[in-house]
C-alpha cells in the first residue's frame, strides 16, 4: 500500500511518501520557500560570455539566470552533451533578445539558476520535449518488443517537430499515452502562444512547474497511490480545488484527519532518524553519510560484525546489505549530484559485479533519474542521482 501524508503547520508542510508503513520519501515546503525548478519562464539575454560560451539571462529572479551554448543549439541526441565546436555564443544569442527558458537547477546563495531553452513538460507516461524530433524509452522498460511498441505508437500520434522520453509507467498502456501527448501539446501550445503574443521584452514568469504532490501523482503508475491524508481542512480543500481542474487524482482517495497523522501512522521516528550522520546495518555494520558541496560521499564499515572465519565472505555481507540500505537512504534524503560510496575492500572481482548489480537493481525504484558508473580504479564506486526537490 502507498500513501501520501501530507502535515500541514503554521509555517510548513510537511509531505511523506509511505510503503507499506515505511517512510521512502520525505519532503518540507516553508512558507517563504520559492522552488522555481521546471518553472518557465520570457528571459532577456543581458551579457554573453564568450570565454565560457555562455551568456547571463534576466528571468525576473534575485539573480539573472545562467545558459551554455549546448542548452540553446538544438537537442540532437537525448544521451549526448556534445556541441559543435565551430558555433560561437555570439551566434545564437544577442543582448536584450528575448528568449524562452526553463529553469533546470534552482539558484542558491552564490549562484543564480541554470537555464535552458531546452523545455521538458512531463506528465504521467510521457515528457514531451517540444522542437525536437527524439523520442526514447525510459531505461526501466527492458522489453525490446515493448519499446518499440511504445516508440512507433508516440511516432504515429505525436505532433512533428515535437519530441517525447516515455516513462516507464507507458509500459502496456496506449490510450493513456495518446492522451497525455495531447494534454503535453496543448499545455505546450499555450506557452508558445503567450510568449509570441508578449510584446513588452520583459521577464516574465509564463508557466509554473508541478508542486511536490502533484509531482508524487504523476511519476506514479495510475492506481499505484492508494491515499492521500490530510490534516488541514485548507489543503484538502486546495487539494480537491486542484483535482477539479485537472483530474490528476483519479481514483486516489483523499482523506481528512485533524490530528498529528505523522504520530498515529508512528512515522515521526522515521523522519527523525533522516538527519542521522551514521545508518546501523541489520548486521552490525554501519554507513556514514557525509555531504559537501562537491559531492556526498558513503562509506561502509564493519562495525560490530565480525561475521565467520572466510574474510571475503564476511566484507560482502556487509556490502551487500550496506547497499540496499544505500539505495534507501538516497532517495529517502532525496541526495541529488555525484555520489562516491567507499564500499569495504573486495578482492572477488565477481562480488564487485554482484554489488554493482544489486545497487543498480535497488536504484530502480526511484522515481528520478539514476546512472551508476561503477568502481573507480580507486575501488569507489561512482553514480550520479538528480535530486527531485530540496528539503530539509
Amino acid at each position: 500500500m502507498i500513501e501520501i501524508l501530507i502535515d500541514t503547520q503554521e509555517k510548513e508542510k510537511r509531505i511523506a511518501l509511505i510503503e507499506n508503513g515505511n517512510l521512502v520519501e520525505y519532503y518540507i515546503e516553508e512558507e517563504n520557500q520559492n522552488r522555481r525548478e521546471g518553472n518557465i519562464y520570457i528571459g532577456i539575454v543581458k551579457d554573453l560570455v564568450k570565454g565560457m560560451q555562455a551568456a547571463f539571462i534576466d528571468i525576473g529572479t534575485e539573480k539573472n539566470g545562467f545558459i551554455h551554448l549546448k542548452d540553446i543549439l538544438p537537442k540532437i541526441d537525448e544521451t549526448k552533451e556534445q556541441i559543435r565546436d565551430n558555433v560561437n555564443i555570439n551566434e545564437v544569442a544577442k543582448t536584450n533578445q528575448k528568449i524562452l527558458v526553463q529553469i533546470k537547477k534552482d539558484s542558491n546563495m552564490l549562484k543564480g539558476a541554470r537555464v535552458s531553452t531546452h523545455i521538458n513538460l512531463p506528465r504521467r507516461y510521457i515528457v514531451l520535449m517540444p522542437n525536437t524530433s527524439i523520442i526514447t524509452v525510459s531505461q526501466k522498460i527492458e522489453n525490446k518488443e515493448e519499446q518499440e511498441r511504445l516508440i512507433k505508437l508516440v511516432k504515429e500520434n505525436i505532433t512533428p517537430g515535437n519530441g517525447a522520453v516515455i516513462r516507464t509507467s507507458a509500459e502496456g498502456k496506449e490510450k493513456e499515452i495518446i492522451k497525455d501527448i495531447k494534454a503535453a501539446e496543448r499545455k505546450w501550445n499555450k506557452i508558445k502562444e503567450d510568449f509570441e503574443k508578449d510584446k513588452e521584452n520583459k521577464p516574465k514568469l509564463i508557466a509554473k512547474a508541478e508542486n511536490i504532490l502533484e509531482k508524487m501523482i504523476l511519476d506514479f503508475p495510475e492506481k499505484a497511490i492508494d491515499k492521500i491524508i490530510v490534516n488541514s481542512k485548507e489543503e484538502y480543500n486546495n487539494i480537491k480545488k486542484q483535482n477539479e481542474e485537472t483530474g490528476y487524482l483519479g481514483n486516489i482517495k483523499l482523506e481528512l484527519e485533524m490530528e498529528n497523522i505523522f504520530e498515529k501512522y508512528d512515522i515521526q521516528k522515521q523522519i527523525n532518524k533522516i538527519e542521522n550522520r551514521k545508518v546501523w546495518l541489520k548486521c552490525g555494520g554501519f554507513i556514514s553519510i557525509d555531504k559537501t558541496e562537491a559531492l556526498t560521499a558513503i562509506d561502509v564499515n564493519t562495525g560490530k560484525y565480525t561475521g565467520n572465519k572466510n574474510i571475503e565472505e564476511t566484507i560482502y555481507k556487509v556490502n551487500e546489505e550496506a547497499t540496499i540500505e544505500i539505495a534507501k537512504q538516497i532517495r529517502l534524503r532525496d541526495i541529488g549530484g555525484i555520489i562516491i560510496i567507499d564500499y569495504i575492500d573486495m578482492k572477488n572481482i565477481e562480488n564487485k559485479k554482484k554489488i554493482q548489480k544489486l545497487l543498480e537493481e535497488k536504484l530502480k525504484k526511484d522515481r528520478t533519474k539514476t546512472q551508476v558508473e561503477g568502481f573507480t580504479k580507486l575501488d569507489l564506486m561512482e553514480m550520479t542521482r538528480k535530486h527531485i526537490c530540496s528539503h530539509k
